[in-house]
């Protein structure tokens, strides 16, 4: 819905003071798989969301080079994705959405087919991007920790019909660096979303 690809049942949306079919310029997106085409090279996929935006080509050829070196992939743009491991596709993918310097990223489960390693690493990098280019990120997961770790708060759906069920703030500051994850805070915190979960707690009528 917030992507215009949906129809709203009920209520309004609103991104930037516009409705979403018109805030699509200022929007990209990010899936659970990073669609690269296997045919085009590493800087030419990232040049593909350009193209579409009919970017004129010498300011395309700029914009590429600034993004991959944003997420450290300079060195591999002349690569294929057949030669890419599974997080610098996903860096790839990344790249792509920033390259059209969004204002809101719309990030599906990006990480979820990932290692834990290399999704924890992806997380961190994500944030360090974030406070470089200052978007703002409606980030969909189903792991508890991550949510936590990523989020500014953190909004519970539940199935059939979707709906809101609880939202919970996470005041935990900036930069975050892997050690976070173990400190007691942070620990409190996965905790009281867990039980959330596990509750189904509804959000009162007048909240």
């Amino acid at each position: 819905m917030i992507a215009g690809l949906s129809s709203i049942s009920g209520g309004s949306i609103q991104i930037g003071g516009m409705i979403p079919k018109n805030a699509r310029e200022i929007m990209s997106f990010v899936f659970q798989d990073p669609t690269l085409l296997p045919w085009r090279t590493v800087a030419r996929n990232v040049e593909l969301a350009l193209e579409f935006e009919g970017y004129p080509k010498p300011l395309r050829a700029s914009r590429v080079d600034s993004v991959l070196k944003l997420v450290g992939l300079s060195d591999v743009s002349s690569y294929y994705p057949r030669q890419l491991s599974g997080g610098m596709k996903m860096r790839v993918s990344i790249a792509r959405a920033l390259a059209t310097t969004p204002q809101l990223l719309l990030m599906d489960e990006p990480f979820g087919a990932l290692d834990a390693m290399t999704r924890n690493r992806l997380n961190e990098e994500l944030l360090v991007l974030k406070e470089k280019q200052r978007w703002t990120t409606l980030f969909v997961t189903h792991s508890i920790t991550e949510a936590v770790f990523l989020s500014d708060r953190i909004i519970l759906m539940g199935a059939n019909p979707g709906r809101v069920l609880q939202e919970i703030a996470i005041p935990l500051g900036y930069p975050r660096t892997a050690e976070l994850r173990s400190e007691p805070a942070f620990l409190s915190l996965v905790g009281q979303v867990s039980r959330a979960l596990a509750a189904g707690v509804s959000v009162p009528e007048n909240r």
